[in-house]
């Protein structure tokens, strides 16, 4: 009984070790993009998000959505950001095989003799790299280090994302006015031009009248169409960002008015410089690379393998020892490997203070942007206030037969194109403010 049982305990363990080890699954890749997410799904979704610069919001897709509404949105659904989630997985698989120890080799060999006086020789061995308990745990530093660049890394392109989709919503808030106003201007032109035609037809104006209202007329016209554009990319931009079809129907809610003056871009500048979650990825990046550089420098060394032997000879004689096997460090050691890990981190080291540098130069182009923006609001805020004024008593005084009505309309077309230049730069503020936010990697208001 002994031979068949010990014939199903090796198969017991066959089995075992084969159940234990991984097995293939397949996944085939999508044949179309993945619907929308439901309201239901979203609003549940917002009120467990954790993410940097952002708070659980109760959503309701029916309603107008607040630019931190349309943040949140876009973090839960931005397709962008589900692949980012995946390289964290890849991270946390890199740290798991890190910490794995090498398995045992085994080796088994059989000599048969010729002379049948002999018996059959048999060799046994078992051994292990004993050298990988010296570097595991810089390859897991190295490892962890990778996930926490890769996770700081999510963290910062969700919080792009987020202010894109602030960003985005600005834009559209703002290109809706100027479309309204330029539209609104179009369509009193063309009646303008309309009324001036029969009044040529009648001889009460000349040509010259016609011909100045109907370049005006294809002027405004030309804006408003140009307008309608830019306001139907911002749209599509905006549902792309947010992870939704071209066709999904939101509405968007004015965004809270924005200070009207920011903290000062050296202020700014320390924020970032402390709480940029990409700086940050890049000094675990830079971690990593350190660890990577150590371990290189560990691997000049020999590597030790030990095993442990066991042998009958052919005249039976039975034999167990230890073997002992290392490199020699004559020639490598390893010097390539340190070399190449050395410029590494020296290249990691350099985009980093690039990085500082392109931060520092961003912050005090938007932040002297926005201020100049504010004043010249103020300016043409006045502007048009003045110029209300004069609008009016022209239209009194072209109604009285006082001036010419082109004097009148030339005032009112003057005070429409202030309006409209108003609005976008009001627009362009909006926009401003939210990519100074995204250079500082907080939001403004929180840091005041």
């Amino acid at each position: 009984m002994g031979g068949p049982g010990r014939a199903a305990a090796t198969l017991v363990g066959v089995a075992a070790v084969a159940a234990s080890c991984a097995h293939y699954q397949p996944a085939p890749l999508p044949t179309v993009p993945r619907p929308d997410p439901s309201a239901a799904t979203v609003a549940q979704a917002a009120l467990q998000i954790d993410r940097a610069g952002l708070t659980p919001l109760s959503i309701d897709l029916s309603q107008p959505l607040t630019p931190d509404q349309l943040a949140v949105i876009a973090v839960i659904a931005n397709p962008d950001l589900r692949s980012e989630r995946a390289r964290l997985g890849v991270a946390e698989a890199q740290v798991f095989a890190a910490g794995l120890l090498p398995d045992p080799q085994f080796s088994l060999n059989l000599d048969r003799p010729a002379s049948l006086q002999l018996v059959t020789a048999v060799a046994a061995g078992l051994g292990m790299d004993v050298s990988s308990f010296a570097t595991r745990p810089l390859q897991q530093r190295a490892a962890r280090a990778v996930r926490e660049q890769v996770r700081l890394d999510l963290a910062w392109q969700e919080w792009q994302v987020a202010g894109q989709a602030r960003l985005l919503a600005a834009r559209e808030r703002g290109l809706e006015r100027v479309y309204r106003l330029t539209l609104g201007a179009s369509l009193a032109a063309a009646d303008t031009l309309v009324r001036t035609l029969r009044a040529v037809g009648r001889g009460d104006l000349s040509a010259g009248d016609l011909e100045a209202r109907r370049i005006s007329a294809a002027d405004l016209s030309d804006r408003a169409r140009v307008a309608e554009r830019e306001l139907q990319t911002a749209r599509l931009d905006l549902r792309a960002v947010l992870g939704l079809s071209p066709g999904a129907e939101i509405a968007v809610a004015d965004p809270p008015p924005s200070l009207r003056a920011p903290p000062d871009s050296v202020k700014l500048i320390e924020l970032a410089y402390t709480g940029r979650l990409d700086l940050a990825a890049l000094r675990a990046g830079y971690e990593s690379q350190d660890a990577q550089l150590r371990l290189a420098l560990l691997q000049q060394y020999p590597r030790l393998n030990l095993s442990l032997n066991a042998a009958r000879d052919t005249g039976a004689v039975s034999t167990t020892g230890i073997a002992v096997a290392f490199d020699l460090p004559l020639w490598n050691r390893n010097r390539g490997a340190i070399a190449i890990q050395d410029a590494t981190r020296e290249q990691l080291r350099t985009e980093y203070e690039v990085r500082l540098f392109a931060t520092r130069a961003t912050i005090t182009a938007l932040s002297a942007a926005y201020d100049i923006g504010v004043r010249q609001q103020d300016e043409l805020a006045t502007q048009i206030a003045q110029l209300r004024g004069t609008v009016a008593a022209f239209e009194r005084a072209s109604a009285r037969g006082d001036i010419a009505p082109v004097t009148a309309e030339a005032a009112r077309q003057a005070l429409t194109d202030r309006d409209i230049a108003l609005a976008a730069l009001s627009q362009t503020l909006a926009e401003q403010y939210v990519a100074l936010e995204l250079a500082s990697g907080a939001l403004i208001g929180d840091s005041q």
